[in-house]
């Protein structure tokens, strides 16, 4: 099964080479690094690291839209660029793909800072994709690219682009949750604090389902 990676990226050069070189370990088809305009090194990096490059205007559903029209592989896996795919990516991919039901999925996610709040944000996480379908991107999103292309890709958001793909997902077929783990740098946890983080994170969701306009929310969650 030829698995097409792409990891959005817009000043990524601290961690861009370390995620495309654990896709290439991972044994993946191939790599896109699909750049929003970054002012440091992030193209340099990623082409050094062996992935190919697509341009394109910031924004990350535009960004992963734009190198999922270039990738080659019959199954997209959506890759954040401070995350890193575990060795046995592909095997668990094509796995849970054999299954026709199934039609996209994500990993189990290993944060990386010592703490039972990240074991607990971990485990949360793991729970909504089982109960909701609902995995969010630092979960490394994988979908069949027959499925993406009928769902029309990413939608056109400023704002929680993979809930919205994933919503629509979950209507075509099961959403499966995979071993991994995935490993997800906690940068946004220990910048802001980690349960003000987690409640920012709820009150966007709860306010977006009330029918806040997503450019807003962008704004307002730029700016705290």
């Amino acid at each position: 099964m030829r698995i097409s990676v792409i990891i959005p990226a817009l000043n990524e050069a601290k961690h861009i080479a370390s995620a495309v070189t654990s896709a290439k370990q991972a044994g993946v088809w191939e790599i896109f690094v699909a750049d929003g305009g970054s002012r440091d090194d992030t193209v340099v990096a990623g082409m050094g690291a062996g992935a190919k490059i697509v341009e394109c205007p910031p924004g990350r559903g535009v960004q992963q839209n734009a190198a999922a029209q270039q990738a080659t592989g019959e199954v997209l896996l959506f890759l954040h660029a401070d995350s890193r795919l575990p060795t046995n990516a592909v095997k668990n991919i094509t796995s849970a793909l054999s299954q026709p039901a199934n039609v996209a999925g994500a990993f189990h996610q290993q944060i990386e800072a010592p703490g039972w709040i990240y074991r607990c944000i971990e485990l949360g996480n793991a729970w909504r994709v089982r109960l909701w379908s609902l995995p969010y991107g630092d979960q490394g999103i994988f979908v069949r690219r027959e499925i993406f292309e009928r769902v029309g890709g990413f939608p056109q958001s400023p704002l929680l682009e993979d809930l919205l793909l994933m919503q629509q997902l979950r209507r075509i077929g099961q959403v499966a949750l995979i071993q991994g783990p995935i490993r997800t740098s906690a940068r946004r946890w220990q910048q802001n604090g980690v349960i003000r983080q987690t409640l920012k994170n709820w009150w966007i969701l709860a306010a977006a389902r009330l029918g806040v306009p997503l450019e807003r929310l962008r704004q307002i969650y730029e700016k705290t």
